[in-house]
């Protein structure tokens, strides 16, 4: 009796999911073709390479937990992951340094200013925090390795844990940046000053030029997404990706600071853990349910993508993902599916 009320109960949760799965996947292509016409904002051009892109290029993924993923859109196309890569980086610089020491170096401040502002913290002269340029350069210099190469190489293997196959660096990008990044030379030199980097001032730019130039897909950066999610577990392969002792510290700080000086209006409107990226990506994470990525290149006055911001808070409120919502949305999605 009680194995069949089991398969009983096993079967209405089966028919739950998979007459409730569809409508997220609908839901997506709605947004899709809402928002496909939408023209405002302008390509990144300050990377001479990011404004050959296709402006008109959009995608939405979501992964969940369980490893479902479901896609809209130009899912498929290559582009390089610039400053989505911070989150990732700062994850494997506490793996390799600890909570502390990387505390000692980096703060977890919002600034209120521009990605590419040349400040820093006025009483300790570290960065603000690790998802601003400043920050996520005195993060980059924090990757152990042997030389230049085994630094690069841990950088990328990292990237194959989180996404499930190996990546690669855009060469041309890479050297767009590294010879216009003037300004990001100026923040080195003077973290230098106040002994926040070390003397291989270079090496650690060369990196992290590098790290913004590594090529993904959105269905990639979803999946990526997924695994912060899913305390650090690739959910797609089963595979560690990051220690999840720092989940916290990763999510915390993409909650605060990821959307630069529109952070305080991304949490008050969609408030979930989110990254953007001036080729036009955004993720977001939803812990414990699944990551969210929307690539559309086209981007606002702050260097966030137009049809990013507003995908997200479609479906922050559709679904209740805003955590502070204590009234939830239409629907809500467990580890074991929709319900």
């Amino acid at each position: 009796m009680v194995h069949s009320e089991n398969r009983e109960s096993e079967n209405i949760e089966s028919k739950k999911i998979e007459s409730v799965a569809p409508s997220l996947q609908l839901f997506l292509d709605d947004l899709h073709c809402k928002y496909k016409s939408l023209g405002d904002g302008a390509v990144a051009n300050y990377i001479p390479e990011l404004s050959k892109v296709n402006p008109d290029l959009f995608s939405i993924c979501v992964a969940t937990v369980d490893g479902e993923v479901y896609q809209v859109g130009d899912f498929n196309p290559l582009f390089t992951i610039q400053s989505i890569s911070k989150v990732f980086a700062y994850g494997l610089a506490l793996e390799d340094c600890g909570r502390d020491y990387v505390l000692t170096r980096i703060g977890v401040e919002p600034t209120g200013d521009a990605f590419n502002a040349i400040i820093l913290d006025e009483q300790s002269k570290r960065p603000y925090n690790p998802m601003v340029n400043a920050g996520a350069i005195a993060t980059t210099s924090l990757i152990k390795g042997k030389n230049a190469t085994e630094r690069l190489n841990r950088l990328l293997d990292m990237y194959r844990r989180y996404i499930g196959r190996d990546v690669f660096v855009d060469i041309s990008v890479f050297t767009s940046e590294r010879s216009t990044g003037h300004r990001n030379r100026a923040m080195a030199h003077l973290m230098l000053n106040f002994g926040m980097i070390d003397g291989h001032i270079e090496e650690a730019l060369d990196l992290y030029f590098q790290q913004c130039a590594v090529m993904v897909n959105c269905r990639d950066l979803a999946v990526m997404a997924a695994a912060l999610a899913n305390k650090g577990v690739n959910p797609v392969t089963g595979e560690q990706a990051v220690d999840s002792r720092y989940i916290k510290d990763i999510l915390s700080v993409m909650y605060t600071c990821g959307m630069y000086n529109f952070a305080g209006e991304w949490a008050y409107k969609i408030g979930i853990p989110a990254k953007s990226g001036v080729s036009g990506g955004i993720i977001a994470v939803v812990p414990g349910k699944m990551g969210i990525a929307v690539f559309s290149p086209l981007l606002d006055s702050r260097g966030n993508s137009v049809r990013g911001v507003k995908v997200c808070e479609e479906l922050s409120q559709k679904f209740g993902l805003h955590m502070f919502d204590c009234a939830g949305g239409s629907l809500n999605l467990t580890k074991n599916g929709f319900n």
